[in-house]
């Protein structure tokens, strides 16, 4: 069972799978805050570099199957051209102004 992104309960994480799946990195930097830092597999890495390499020159593509957390945590079949498909996790941070400041990703 997938969640459509648009039923997705937390407008800033919307607004993130939206991004990654539309390949809009425009869109998907303007949601972060100047500084956002994030976690792949639980080491922190150059947010910049990972998502170049894992969203937009990979085509990532989420497919949320579940939320948690007021919609601030999900489980995704996530894939990209690198690694295939895998169940992941996604927590984020958001900030009173609506955008991200942390994401932290993994293998579910």
């Amino acid at each position: 069972m997938t969640i459509k992104p648009a039923r997705l309960s937390d407008p800033a994480v919307r607004a993130f799978v939206n991004a990654v799946n539309s390949h809009d990195r425009e869109g998907f930097m303007a949601l972060l805050e100047p500084g956002a830092t994030m976690s792949d597999d639980g080491s922190d890495r150059d947010l910049a570099e990972w998502i170049d390499r894992e969203i937009f020159s990979s085509n990532g593509h989420m497919d949320v199957e579940s939320e948690s957390d007021g919609g601030r945590a999900v489980l995704a079949r996530y894939r990209n051209d690198t690694w295939g498909e895998m169940r992941t996790r996604w927590t984020f941070t958001v900030e009173d102004d609506g955008r991200i400041s942390r994401f932290e990703t993994g293998q579910a």
